[in-house]
């Protein structure tokens, strides 16, 4: 088929729920090396699509996720060939994908449907478990062994994350924007439940909900909360900390594989 063909064909769009272990994969967004590129979700997504709409496609995700970053809920859409609008694009996505990315739900988009624009807000979770003597196996490429903290006091400072704010200082350089400014609708400790062989060893998650991220932002706050939770920086600290709008007071940031985009929420579908 021709470029022209192509581009005149009508087409559908299909909508996406995606999860993934983010382990072995450098993010989401195809990035290009010399020599070729690096493994990426979105990369084996548009090989599959492709593959099963006998065309070259292209995949828009919700946004980006960091190497190491798993998702249960990644949300994008691709434009498929309507003849192919019949097709199990759930199994035939599944048969082709490696199996630590699998398609959720594979459905047509409402009208005027974009992954990343159409997006109002978004989840993410972040899980710690609270020693760093032993880690379960399986819990280990899942979590931040960030050892004891004062959960009490994390809550306290994750307060003053909630609301309208500049959180340039929860910002990682490499993505410009037009403004740093966000509304964080909730963060909340979430008790996962004893987890542990050992008394007072336990896992715990923590969600983070907002009309939008930027760049490391949950790594960040999860960072900060994190200091809080050590002892040191105080909560009533943390608004001045968000105002001077400087990164290098504010904690490490926290590792990627303890990261999980949960959901990605649109007014429509």
């Amino acid at each position: 088929m021709t470029e022209t063909a192509q581009s005149t064909e009508e087409s559908v769009r299909l909508k996406l729920t995606i999860a993934y272990v983010g382990t072995h994969y450098h993010g989401w967004q195809i990035q290009a090396v010399p020599g070729g590129e690096l493994t990426t979700v979105q990369g084996l997504l548009e090989q599959a699509a492709s593959h099963v709409a006998g065309r070259l496609v292209h995949v828009h995700g919700s946004g980006r996720t960091d190497s190491g970053v798993h998702a249960d809920a990644q949300v994008a859409h691709v434009d498929i060939p309507a003849c192919r609008r019949s097709v199990d694009w759930q199994l035939a996505l599944n048969t082709l994908l490696p199996s630590d990315i699998r398609i959720a739900r594979a459905e047509e988009a409402p009208a005027g449907f974009h992954a990343q624009f159409s997006a109002k807000r978004k989840r993410y979770v972040y899980r710690l478990w609270l020693s760093r003597r032993y880690t379960p196996p399986k819990l280990y490429p899942f979590v931040w062994s960030c050892g004891p903290v004062n959960v009490s006091a994390m809550r306290e400072a994750a307060r003053c994350l909630e609301g309208e704010h500049d959180f340039a200082s929860l910002k990682n350089q490499g993505t410009e924007m037009l403004s740093t400014v966000r509304t964080m609708y909730a963060v909340r400790c979430m008790p996962e439940g004893l987890s542990g062989i050992c008394e007072g060893e336990r896992e715990i998650a923590w969600s983070f909900e907002a009309n939008g991220f930027l760049k490391q932002m949950v790594r960040n706050a999860m960072g900060l909360l994190v200091a809080v939770g050590r002892g040191k920086i105080a909560p009533q600290d943390v608004p001045q900390l968000l105002q001077s709008r400087d990164r290098r007071h504010l904690g490490a940031t926290a590792p990627a594989k303890g990261l999980t985009l949960a959901a990605v929420d649109y007014l429509d579908g």
